[in-house]
């Protein structure tokens, strides 16, 4: 992992090139050998020329044959030779940059993480360093060395006549400064062809996740229809960024041509007035046909390389983003923990598609304490802000104004290493990884014993359901293997590892049936003993499992005290909800 994100598209090179420094030279080397090989061949054929027309012995000629076999053959060993290392470069740096990029992802905040799909972030980290990774394995041998291949044929025409190669030179320069023109207009259209990609990935990921949704609603018409128009607004973009390709088409079309004119009737001006040999003349219009490979080659790859240019823009771009959650120092100690809101505000901060800032608060002045060991329930209708005191606990956000304590330590003075290695999060909704069980029940933590894990999976009743599997820990698991049942104990079985002092509940045995919903509970009496406990309760079993509750109507406190009082006192607003059916027996 690197210790600072590179933001700049240089940085980006810098840092992920500067490592293989010895394979980065290694290919320069071969390549600049390449050329100079292929630059050899006309040599060794005009040789061949002047040999003929001295009339040199039939095993002078053969000589020189053999030598031109061998120098093709060797250019293309070092070519081969040359992608190999390329694509070596290619793949070592470009993993580093998917590796880096997806943990700095990770890292933000959720404010980042909800103005953004995955899709999008799929392609950003996925779609964008592919282009990347085809610059640095391809692109760059091609692009670098038929740049070079360029420059040593100029300075051989120099060499054979400087009129020839000054002419050759001034036409190749004046191509090349209109290239950079248009490749500059060309890259900014390919970025705006790279973000209409990302939104589109974005838009698929999310209809594929609500497939469900849109079909049990009837919506998958309306869906298509939004597809398409994302489609229609992405083909202009599309077609401005093919145009400006073409145009550079047309550049490097113009200075083939000039090239090619000028390389016949030099030559032929020049041969007809003895200024230079019939093997010069063959080396002029030997190397002004060479021209047009590396030319061809050049014009080919650059709109890959507008494109390459574009994705690690947008690569720095996404290493530019911060967390706003600035990482503290101070650790928690093992054990259970007291909690204390202190005068909490919290908004909800997003922009509409025309930029406009919209603010959404949630929770205002609010305010209580819970000791150590006991447990609270939350209750509230939805939108009352119950899942955000969860998120503030994790410090998935900071609050607005006021402090959120845990042990009397403000959660920003925190490191969110020790703070959510002591808070543990049980949801209804459960992921699960298609690796082994004790990948998923780690984390891909290799130096969690064996003994502990098995240890935990007894204490959930779920020994059976380990030796009914043919490789048992190893064994290899995925969603659509396991029931819903099976999956809570998993998360369950996650939290018990963790050993921590807060354990928040989002309802998790909501939607199991009665026999699993019985082993939930049974493991939820284990895992909560002697741990603080906060409960995002739905339901009247679910709040008498607590000691205290809290009742929020819009963010703020409406009610708090005993569970067994309020709910035995028919005024309260705790039996109200009750009554009503917002807390359902």
């Amino acid at each position: 992992m690197k210790s600072a994100s590179p933001t700049t598209p240089w940085r980006l090179l810098r840092v992920y090139l500067g490592p293989q420094r010895g394979s980065v030279l290694a290919m320069a080397l071969l390549l600049i050998a390449s050329i100079a090989l292929e630059i050899a061949e006309p040599l060794i054929v005009a040789r061949f020329i002047e040999s003929i027309q001295l009339g040199a012995a039939e095993r002078v000629l053969i000589t020189i044959a053999l030598v031109f076999l061998g120098v093709a053959a060797l250019r293309q060993i070092t070519r081969v030779v040359a992608a190999y290392a390329s694509e070596r470069v290619s793949w070592t740096a470009t993993n580093a940059v998917r590796e880096d990029l997806s943990a700095h992802v990770l890292d933000l905040d959720l404010t980042f993480h909800e103005s953004r799909s995955p899709g999008e972030l799929i392609e950003r980290i996925d779609g964008d360093v592919n282009q990347v990774a085809e610059f640095f394995s391809s692109l760059i041998v091609q692009l670098v060395g038929n740049a070079l291949l360029v420059l040593g044929i100029l300075i051989a025409l120099t060499v054979v006549d400087w009129r020839i190669g000054l002419t050759f030179t001034v036409i190749n320069v004046l191509g090349f400064i209109l290239l950079s023109k248009v490749t500059a207009k060309a890259t900014a259209k390919w970025e705006d062809d790279r973000e209409q990609s990302a939104q589109l990935f974005g838009y698929v990921s999310e209809s594929i996740r609500a497939t469900e949704d849109l079909r049990s609603s009837a919506a998958t018409d309306y869906a298509m229809s939004r597809f398409h128009r994302r489609l229609r607004s992405w083909l202009p973009v599309k077609v401005r960024a093919e145009a400006w390709s073409s145009t550079i088409w047309i550049v490097m079309s113009l200075v083939f041509t000039a090239s090619t004119a000028f390389a016949f009737g030099y030559g032929g001006f020049f041969y007809q007035n003895g200024m230079i040999s019939l093997a010069n003349t063959y080396l002029v219009v030997a190397y002004a046909t060479m021209l047009n490979t590396p030319i061809e080659v050049l014009r080919e790859q650059v709109q890959g390389l507008q494109q390459a240019r574009a994705a690690i823009r947008r690569i720095s771009e996404m290493f530019g983003y911060s967390s706003k959650l600035v990482d503290g120092e101070e650790t928690l100690p093992a054990g259970s923990l007291s909690v204390e809101f202190d005068d909490v505000a919290f908004e909800y901060v997003s922009a509409d598609d025309t930029g406009e800032v919209e603010r959404k608060k949630v929770l205002d002045d609010l305010s209580f304490r819970l000791e150590p060991g006991a447990t609270l329930g939350l209750v509230g209708r939805t939108g009352a802000g119950k899942s955000t005191i969860a998120h503030l606990l994790f410090r998935m956000y900071d609050p607005v104004r006021g402090r959120v304590l845990l042990d009397g330590i403000d959660a920003r003075s925190l490191s969110l290493s020790s703070l959510r290695s002591q808070t543990g999060f049980v949801t209804q909704d459960v992921h699960v990884f298609s690796a082994t069980l004790r990948e998923n029940l780690t984390f891909f933590d290799p130096d969690v014993p064996d003994e502990r894990l098995v240890e935990i999976l007894d204490a959930l009743e779920l020994r059976p359901w380990l030796d009914s599997l043919p490789d048992g820990l190893s064994s290899r698991i995925s969603p659509t293997a396991m029931s819903s049942g099976q999956a809570q104990l998993l998360n369950l079985a996650r939290v018990f590892l963790k050993d921590p002092g807060l354990v928040i509940l989002d309802e998790p045995s909501s939607k199991l049936d009665l026999t699993t919903e019985a082993m939930v509970e049974r493991a939820l009496d284990r895992l909560l003993a002697g741990r603080t406990v906060i409960v995002i309760a739905h339901r009247l079993g679910t709040i008498r499992r607590t000691d205290q509750v809290l009742v929020l109507d819009r963010g703020k406190v409406v009610e708090q005290g005993s569970t067994a009082d309020l709910l035995a006192n028919p005024e309260s607003r705790l039996a109200e909800l009750h009554r009503v059916g917002e807390v359902p027996a």
